[in-house]
């Protein structure tokens, strides 16, 4: 291509849309399906299916561990695993800004191939709109995902009981403060990248060895704490979790420390809270721990029968105290 900046002429619909298509987007992620370029894809499927979609608006659109494109993608596999379902296919709708690069578009490109190769996913249909410099920030992506949930598998945010046990699958917080650091260029005492990753293998090997896990989330905007309260209210039980149990890396911690902020409520995009009957949770961390994804996992907590819809804090001096949902938003546009 001639031109180095995208232009509204390559939202058109014409011959530069048409370039833009085929030099960058399949270029890289081309398939059977993606390479029809029908209005809509055409596939078979049996079987029970989890449907999610998701908007990214991340700022910066690049970040330490991560981008926009890996992030959209990685994101979006997660909400179909966290049902237990297995993604297959994805959406890619991209809004961008008139002037952002052709080079960093392509880079983003790239970006969204390695992770969809990663996760075993395929993009099958997709959409791309310009619009004028000021109307967006740089690119916008929207993704979709489509995934086939096994048999016998009743996974959901409402389903937590009392006697079960709350396993955290790593350390938390590490992708808000990766994403504050690169929007501030603040600089720690160490590196701390973006933790997004796809979770869904790690789910496969959990759902295969405790079918009778009872809820699996993603503790994303919010953090661990705004999650752990989504499901006590959901399934009306109380949640207890232990804060010297809770891993979390010093230069994360040491970030929330000198910037006011309680990496509980950091956001996270590669980390899962899986909910388990007691006597499962030792065969689950030993699975967990065989993967790149849950090396780090340990148990956190458990779910009780006391203050139902309420998520309880003890303290590394043994005192309790309440643990709201998040309150505000102190990190916007991490995602």
């Amino acid at each position: 291509m001639n031109e180095r900046k995208i232009t509204l002429a390559y939202g058109s619909g014409g011959r530069l849309t048409h370039q833009l298509i085929k030099d960058i987007f399949l270029k890289h992620l081309n398939n059977e399906i993606l390479s029809q370029m029908n209005d809509s894809a055409v596939f078979e499927l049996d079987g029970r299916l989890a449907f999610t979609t998701d908007s990214y608006v991340v700022n910066p659109i690049f970040f330490p561990g991560g981008d926009i494109g890996k992030l959209a993608v990685n994101g979006t596999v997660n909400d179909l695993a966290m049902m237990g379902a297995e993604p297959l296919y994805i959406s890619l709708s991209v809004i961008i800004e008139e002037g952002l690069s052709l080079e960093e578009l392509e880079r983003i490109v790239i970006s969204i191939k390695d992770a969809v190769e990663e996760a075993g996913v395929r993009i099958i249909t997709g959409d791309t709109k310009v619009v004028e410099k000021g109307k967006a920030d740089k690119i916008f992506i929207n993704t979709s995902g489509l995934g086939i949930i096994p048999r016998g598998i009743e996974i959901r945010g409402d389903n937590a009981k009392p006697k079960e046990v709350v396993v955290v699958s790593g350390t938390i917080g590490d992708h808000g403060i990766a994403i504050l650091s690169a929007r501030n260029q603040l600089s720690f005492s160490a590196d701390v990248k973006s933790d997004t990753a796809p979770l869904n293998k790690l789910v496969k090997i959990m759902v295969d060895s405790v079918p009778e896990i009872s809820v699996l989330r993603d503790p994303t905007r919010g953090g661990l704490a705004t999650t752990l309260n989504e499901i006590a209210q959901a399934s009306n039980v109380g949640i207890e979790i232990y804060e010297s149990e809770i891993p979390i890396r010093d230069s994360v911690r040491g970030a929330c420390e000198l910037l006011g902020l309680d990496p509980l409520y950091i956001a996270n995009e590669g980390k899962l809270i899986a909910i388990v009957p007691e006597n499962k949770a030792k065969l689950l961390l030993d699975v967990m721990h065989n993967s790149p994804y849950g090396r780090d996992a340990r148990i956190i907590g458990k779910v009780t029968r006391e203050h139902p819809g309420k998520v309880i804090l003890v303290t590394k001096l043994g005192a309790k105290r309440i643990l709201d949902m998040l309150s505000g938003d102190p990190l916007p546009r991490i995602c």
